[in-house]
Formats: structure tokens, sequence, C-alpha cells
């Protein structure tokens, strides 16, 4: 029961994997994508949390003994910075594909590279 939360994320991982890479639409790509980046987020984000820890906060001069169990708060910290770079590719992901639709008038994969290919 105490894994059950790496289930979930492993079954997030791959409905995004799968979204993108059976989608033709670039935008279900991106939205796979997201999905992708959201399940590794809580995947990371449940590692760093230990059964019985708490807040890595100094209690040591409150309290008598300072053998508590601490959650590593080094996961948390680094999945902030996965947020902000998510969000920027997703930025830069939909800047492409507004891009691709005023080249080739569609957002569709199979259209854009059959027109390449005609070219």
């Amino acid at each position: 029961m105490h894994n059950l939360i790496y289930f979930f994320a492993v079954i997030i991982l791959t409905s995004g994997l799968f979204i993108m890479l059976t989608s033709d639409n670039y935008i279900r790509k991106i939205i796979g994508l997201a999905i992708f980046q959201s399940s590794v987020l809580i995947f990371y984000i449940a590692l760093g949390k230990s059964a019985q820890g708490i807040v890595p906060i100094d209690i040591c001069e409150k309290t008598s003994s300072c053998l508590h169990v601490f959650s590593s708060p080094l996961p948390h910290v680094l999945m902030l910075t996965a947020i902000v770079v998510g969000f920027a590719t997703m930025a830069v992901g939909l800047a492409l594909i507004m891009q691709i639709h005023t080249e080739y008038g569609t957002i569709l994969e199979s259209k854009v590279t059959q027109h390449e290919e005609d070219i």
C-alpha cells in the first residue's frame, strides 16, 4: 500500500508517453508531454517523503533529543526547478506550433510531413 503512489506515477507516465507517440496533432503531443512531466514530478516528490519523516527544521533546541527522521527537502526543491523548466518547454513548443500553423496551415504531423515530401 505504501508503494501505491509509485504505481500511479507509472500509469500516468505511460499514458502521457502513449499520447505523445500515437497522436497526430501537435497540441495533443504537447499535452502528452505535460502529463509525462507531471508524472515524473509526482514520482520524485513521493521519493522525498519518508514514512515517519518530519519537516527538516532545527528543533533540537526545543526538544531534548535530536533523533528524528527528516524528510529530504532536496527532491522538492529540484521539482520546483523542473516545474519552471516544464513551463518553459511547453511555451516554446506552443510557439513552434503557432509558427508551423502559419507556415503550413495545419497542426497535424502527417499533413506537415506530406507537405514537406511534396516540396
